[in-house]
């Protein structure tokens, strides 16, 4: 991973995530280096990456939440060519794969729902390789701890987080940062 990368991430333990356009303006004003996408489409991810890279901010995008994208590495490849967009979070590991031979940043984002789940994390990690991992919903601290001790890439705990607590508890259990749509804890 990128050193940078890497140091804009430890100096954001509360990684600000919007889900819609009032959010992002609010949460280009916060001390957060870095910024999830979770909304847009085809038509308007260009500027709204634009947006976050004129705060001066890492740009990362939720492909999966990209209206009018496919689950298809083309999709990635449409991000690459017109966006400026640094990284892609998503769920799906072929395009965390394909994602990463471009230079993206890359963080697979996995829902942690039972024993099931949590048991393909390690498997997934020996053959996709991701930058950063995110783990949804946060609020296990046992279950984000075991993760963090299983794996050797930095653990993103999201998903629930509303307030100091929570996030003192989360980076208690190890993860490097939490991700959140709650304007609130991007400002504390």
């Amino acid at each position: 991973m990128n050193q940078a990368f890497f140091d804009a991430l430890e100096n954001s333990p509360v990684i600000a995530a919007a889900k819609d356009e009032a959010g992002l303006r609010r949460c280009l004003t916060c001390d957060s280096q870095i910024i999830f996408l979770l909304f847009g489409d085809i038509l308007n991810i260009g500027e709204l990456v634009e947006q976050v890279k004129n705060a001066g901010k890492i740009a990362l995008v939720h492909i999966d939440l990209i209206q009018g994208l496919s689950s298809k590495e083309i999709a990635v490849d449409f991000i690459k060519k017109y966006t400026r967009a640094d990284g892609i979070i998503s769920t799906k590991p072929a395009l965390i794969k394909h994602a990463r031979k471009l230079g993206f940043y890359t963080v697979l984002r996995f829902f942690v729902i039972d024993s099931l789940a949590l048991s393909s994390i390690e498997k997934q990690l020996q053959t996709v390789k991701p930058d950063i991992i995110e783990v949804l919903p946060a609020l296990m601290p046992k279950v984000i701890s075991r993760i963090c001790k299983m794996v050797s890439v930095p653990v993103i705990a999201g998903g629930l987080i509303s307030d100091k607590e929570d996030i003192m508890t989360m980076l208690s259990a190890g993860a490097v940062s939490i991700s959140s749509t709650s304007e609130e804890t991007w400002f504390l």
